[in-house]
């Protein structure tokens, strides 16, 4: 396992985390005991950060991360999440008396006296632009909910705003082969700034491990058959905004490029830490195979410059007027 430091945090936190968002829902069915083992197998190679949120299965998440730690001797950063369990998910809804409550729901499904990160879970946009919204996150540091705060967008235009607050330690941001424009202007102002960034969506809702099909079946509770255009949040989140089809197109094409004894997983994790500006990819895992072939990205040798060449080559080509100017 690798290690970068997260921000201005003092943490080091290993290049390949543990995203929390399928065991507890939204991605078909799951079983807790399979989520348990595949995060004591993540803990067992070396990972030390996991990202979960509130309305990830409404606790289930949280619940089984503080099992984790319950369980472990070793030191486990967890970024949650706050903002989401609003209805309607407008931007009035930011305030103090709402996050205050927000927090101290997680507080209790993480069984603990402070959250090492909370973050905005993608507020409207109009949130960025409020900045007594971050001032109640400066209330809570103050009075030891939180150790540290950030963000997690949608936009590139979002990013760049929160990282305007000067304790906005890290933001979290859709960054994968299909999703690269974070790197014309984002990633250079977060190194600058020494901002934090957590790649979330980093295998594409799965398109990215090259084991979906055009026959492949989702479950009906699964984001990736009731979300493919946006109908319960941003489209962005499934797929990364790619039309489906496309997307196994391409990756057919990304196949040819794989390195002898990589898979495609492999490849699309590799291929974002190569960015020195990411501090770490979060891919989820919904049992320890899977959580092993994550973290076993973070050791492989780098992408040689033919590679990135082709890879980019195939975003331009078929991906880039998908995405490029959306988010």
């Amino acid at each position: 396992m690798q290690y970068r430091e997260l921000g201005r945090t003092g943490w080091k936190v290993s290049t390949i985390s543990f995203g929390a968002w399928a065991i507890g829902g939204s991605w078909g069915s799951v079983d807790d005991k399979d989520s348990l083992a595949a995060l004591h197998r993540s803990i067992d190679l070396g990972v030390n950060f996991i990202d979960t949120a509130d309305v990830y299965g409404d606790g289930r998440s949280e619940r089984l991360v503080a099992q984790l730690r319950k369980e472990r001797k070793e030191n486990i950063y967890v970024a949650t999440k706050a903002g989401r369990r609003l209805y309607p998910h407008v931007a009035g809804g930011y305030n103090r008396v709402n996050l205050a409550a927000f927090v101290e729901r997680s507080l209790k499904n993480l069984n603990t006296d402070s959250l090492d990160l909370l973050q905005l879970h993608c507020p409207p946009t109009e949130v960025f632009y409020m900045p007594e919204t971050f001032g109640v996150l400066d209330d809570l540091v103050h009075a030891g909910k939180l150790k540290y705060y950030g963000v997690s967008v949608e936009k590139v235009e979002e990013a760049l705003k929160a990282i305007e607050y000067p304790n906005v330690q890290t933001v979290q941001i859709i960054f994968n082969i299909f999703r690269q424009r974070p790197v014309e202007l984002f990633f250079p102002e977060a190194l600058r700034r020494k901002v934090g960034i957590l790649a979330r969506v980093p295998l594409a809702s799965g398109l990215l491990t090259g084991k979906l099909t055009a026959q492949s079946n989702f479950e009906s509770d699964d984001h990736r058959a009731f979300n493919r255009h946006g109908e319960a949040f941003d489209r962005g989140e499934t797929f990364s905004g790619v039309d489906y089809e496309t997307g196994l197109k391409a990756v057919d094409e990304l196949r040819a490029l794989l390195p002898s004894g990589w898979n495609m997983s492999q490849l699309a994790l590799r291929w974002i830490l190569m960015n020195e500006a990411v501090t770490c990819a979060i891919p989820g895992a919904k049992n320890p195979a899977q959580a092993e072939d994550n973290v076993r990205a973070a050791d492989l040798p780098a992408l040689d410059s033919s590679a990135l060449e082709k890879i980019r080559a195939i975003y331009d080509s078929k991906i880039r007027n998908l995405v490029h100017n959306y988010w």
